[in-house]
């Protein structure tokens, strides 16, 4: 208790210091836009010719501080119904990289740029947004206080690019319905990026520092200028209809249509309520498989609209992919399989500096799988000091129906990007109970985690301690009944040197425990060796020590049961990848070494050829072969895409997979075209055979989906 008093008063003073600093930051102004604008990529019009911004950007990568090799240009306009941004990119055209023209692409390993809206003004939230020279865009939402990006997240907003003998240009118009706001503010926190691929240069305009990252907007600049937007009387009414045409092995041809509605309405701009009825999911891509040696479920993202709108607020404590107190997969999935949700409403909003939110669903009944069942989240933020955050978290109801399912928590976050000057610094607490009528034990949950994540520095240290009975019916919770220990250290320097660009020196180490603190698994990962280039290629080579005890025989692979008892083993990797400016690139990774009692090869190759701007294609192969004293097993998983962008608003993408344990070959082709800003038409095939074990291969599905959706705003 005395130690905790001595870090209480040290983080409350260092709050207080920043508090009580005034810190000056830069200021763009928005220029009224008094005429139309037609957006083409021109800039040609009147405004924007008679406003001025930005004329240059500064250097964060590879040089700090100095001037950028080549000239930014940003303008911002708006009306009251958008905001509009003008951005001249001068560079050698012959040199520009690019590749990407479909929607949501990631933008990684391209030039790009970058930009991001802090629009309360919290320094913990944004909106992120970004454009290529072949007009991909890119939207997000500000996730960890900055950290991370949700890029899941998707935005209402229109953009066209032109290429040019100076370089490109970039026009972007966001309508200010597609964001949340406070009203009261004429000021947002507002910064940009940009980046040269071919230089591996990144360029910004505030927040120049290798240790911030864009969405870090406690460091952003200021947009002044805002006027008093028109929201009308804030009501987006979605409809969508969908025609299905399958047909299975099992069961038959069969047809069907099914109407959907989304309403929306902001009561203010930075109160929103959504209704839902009957939700259709038919636009969504399928998972990846994967493969899986351990004792755990995978965990899969999750890519449904409805459920990563505001998907920020409802991150807990900094937690992971390994312990999530809430999974929105949990509502509308069971078992894999898709359950009806006929209705569902949705609320989120800002009051002061106070976040809060809410969902309640109705699912409906699929035979032999789960009940009608109702189920519901609740979270509330405040935030605290210039970045800091304390929250509470609750959910209720089970997929399965089973009764008094409930879970609550609460959560709390110092966060500074000031700590000795410019230095990222977080650390945390939770504490999570859970309650189920069947559930006997401790249904309890808590840990902590500090983080100095850094450029040259990352080092992060974790523990959780997670109940017998802990079992949130609506979260994901692999592993119970233990405490996990993490902790690591990242020295990542930058030698002044012509080849290499950076080193990373990688250590970290995972031990779990049971309740009785007797071990269970850890894992020693080092990288002794690891490098990038100036030329963007990686090389890594790792040495990693393993153990497991099972309590409990494990079937591995079908007919391979490990045998109870302890299991120490020592493996090795091997790692390349190119540059993904290159047209063909790809990584590949070599796993070897030890593995229980015997041996294991991984193999895993990643391919990317793009030899047009209008084509990109995918491939991917993983093989583990394993030999080991219980018997032998391979798994092999096969995966390919092709992707054909005729614009940013017209893609065709098909995306092929196989393994050898499912012995299934599934397709999934999708064509997405959107008409407006506000509707997308999509036409989906599903067709999947059987290798069965005669080698042949036989029919087992296919589908046809016709979805089209549009939205009226009011």
């Amino acid at each position: 208790m005395k130690y905790l008093k001595i870090i209480l008063t040290i983080l409350l003073t260092h709050s207080l210091i920043l508090l009580s600093a005034q810190e000056q930051k830069p200021l763009l102004k928005a220029y009224n836009a008094s005429g139309k604008i037609l957006l083409d990529g021109f800039l040609d019009e009147a405004d924007w010719q008679g406003a001025s911004g930005l004329e240059s950007l500064t250097m964060v990568e590879p040089v700090t501080g100095m001037d950028a090799s080549v000239g930014t240009t940003v303008r911002i306009l708006m009306d009251d119904n958008n905001i509009y941004l003008g951005v001249i990119c001068y560079d050698d055209p012959e040199n520009i990289v690019a590749y990407s023209k479909a929607r949501d692409s990631e933008l990684r390993g391209e030039d790009y740029i970058k930009f991001v809206f802090d629009t309360y003004l919290d320094n913990r939230s944004g909106f992120i947004f970004a454009v290529n020279p072949y007009g991909a865009r890119y939207d997000a939402l500000v996730a960890y206080f900055g950290e991370r990006e949700n890029q899941n997240w998707d935005a209402v907003w229109d953009a066209r690019v032109r290429m040019h003998d100076k370089g490109w240009t970039a026009e972007i118009m966001i309508p200010v319905k597609t964001l949340t706001f406070d009203k009261d503010l004429r000021t947002w926190g507002f910064n940009i990026e940009r980046r040269i691929q071919r230089k591996m240069e990144t360029d910004r305009w505030t927040g120049v520092s290798k240790d911030i990252r864009l969405g870090q907007t406690a460091n952003a600049g200021l947009l002044t200028g805002l006027p008093d937007f028109n929201l009308g009387i804030g009501l987006i009414v979605q409809g969508s209809a969908n025609v299905n045409f399958s047909k299975s092995l099992d069961e038959g041809s069969s047809q069907s249509w099914q109407p959907s509605l989304d309403i929306t309405e902001k009561f203010t701009p930075d109160i929103t309520a959504q209704l839902t009825v009957n939700t259709d999911f038919a636009e969504t891509e399928v998972d990846s498989r994967r493969t899986n040696l351990t004792r755990f479920p995978l965990f899969y993202p999750e890519k449904r609209s409805f459920f990563l709108q505001g998907a920020d607020l409802y991150e807990f404590g900094g937690l992971g992919r390994d312990f999530m107190p809430y999974f929105s997969r949990r509502i509308g999935l069971v078992e894999g399989q898709p359950v009806p949700l006929l209705a569902g409403g949705k609320l989120d909003g800002n009051i002061g500096n106070t976040k809060f939110g809410g969902l309640v669903t109705h699912m409906g009944a699929v035979d032999s799988l789960t009940g009608p069942t109702t189920l519901g989240v609740a979270r509330i933020k405040q935030n605290i000091f210039k970045e800091s955050s304390i929250g509470l978290l609750s959910t209720v109801g089970d997929p399965y129906g089973r009764a008094g399912s409930y879970t609550g928590g609460v959560d709390f976050t110092y966060k500074t990007s000031s700590l000795w000057g410019n230095k990222n610094f977080l650390v945390g607490g939770w504490a999570l109970i859970n309650g189920r009528d069947s559930l006997i034990g401790d249904k309890s949950s808590f840990g902590f985690s500090m983080d100095y994540p850094n450029d040259t520095w990352d080092i992060y240290l974790s523990f959780k301690r997670i109940g017998d009975a802990f079992d949130p019916s609506l979260g994901f919770v692999p592993r119970r009944g233990v405490k996990m220990f993490r902790m690591g250290l990242d020295y990542m320097p930058r030698p002044d040197w012509d080849i290499i660009r950076q080193f990373f020196f990688e250590s970290s180490f995972s031990y779990v425990t049971n309740l009785d603190n007797e071990w269970e698994s850890y894992r020693l990962f080092t990288a002794p060796v690891h490098f990038k280039l100036e030329s963007a290629d990686r090389f890594e080579f790792n040495i990693s020590p393993a153990g497991e005890q099972l309590v409990e025989a494990f079937e591995i692979s079908d007919g391979v049961i490990l045998e109870p008892g302890k299991y120490n083993w020592l493996r090795y990797r091997l790692e390349f990848e190119t540059a993904s400016k290159r047209k063909l690139n790809g990584q590949i990774t070599w796993w070897f070494g030890e593995f229980y009692d015997g041996s294991l090869d991984q193999v895993e190759l990643n391919l990317n050829l793009r030899p047009f701007s209008f084509i990109n294609f995918e491939f991917s192969y993983e093989k583990n072969i394993a030999r080991l004293p219980e018997g032998d097993f391979t798994q092999e998983l096969w995966a390919g895409r092709a992707l054909f962008n005729f614009s940013s608003d017209l893609q065709i993408s098909s995306f092929i997979q196989y393994d050898n344990e499912s012995r299934n070959l599934g397709t999934n082709t999708r064509f997405r075209w959107t008409f407006s800003p506000r509707g997308d038409l999509y036409i989906v095939y599903n067709h999947n055979l059987l290798n069965d074990i005669t080698e042949r291969w036989s029919y087992q599905s296919n589908q046809l989906i016709f979805k089209f959706t549009y939205a009226l705003w009011v």
